[in-house]
């Protein structure tokens, strides 16, 4: 039983399952702030502001986090259908299914074009080799020499799903 303290009128029956199934979306957001992907650590503050500052920047990564996996569904096993499976659920109360095309991904654990899929950390892993190197010689040191290094196709996608050019970025 789930009970809220909003009238029918404000909130009914399906919307305060689904918002409390939803808990499980903030429940995950911030393990992935503490430890499986950004491990943001306890920073102990003792200061208001800066804790509030802390926690600002904790969310703002998330948020970063979030758009990233938008964007970077097709390469990743998450299903880039959620949303029409969920609303053709009879109800928020029976068990949230996958749609057809994630579970052709998770069985072929290959993308639409055929390249191999990802975690969101083994793709991090990969796209954290992208260099970009700013340098200068002992002959002359105020030349900068600038030094990127090339994407692999796998790099190429990920970064043109994030519209991101790695030469135009510092």
């Amino acid at each position: 039983m789930i009970r809220t303290s909003l009238g029918a009128d404000q909130l009914d029956v399906p919307a305060t399952v689904a918002a409390y199934k939803s808990l499980a979306n903030v429940e995950r957001a911030f393990r992935s702030i503490k430890t499986v992907d950004l491990h943001v650590r306890p920073v102990f503050h003792y200061n208001t502001e800066r804790v509030r500052a802390h926690v600002l920047l904790c969310m703002l990564a998330y948020y970063v986090e979030w758009h990233m996996r938008e964007h970077l569904k097709p390469m990743l096993f998450d299903d880039e259908f959620i949303e029409q499976t969920q609303a053709a659920r009879a109800s928020p109360v029976n068990k949230a299914l996958r749609s057809d095309h994630a579970r052709a991904k998770d069985a072929s654990k290959r993308a639409d074009d055929g390249s191999p899929l990802h975690s969101f950390r083994t793709l991090l892993q990969d796209l954290g080799t992208v260099a970009y190197n700013i340098t200068s010689t002992s002959l002359n040191p105020n030349a900068k020499i600038v030094i990127t290094t090339r994407p692999t196709p796998l790099q190429a996608k990920a970064l043109t799903l994030l519209d991101v050019n790695p030469a135009c970025s510092q």
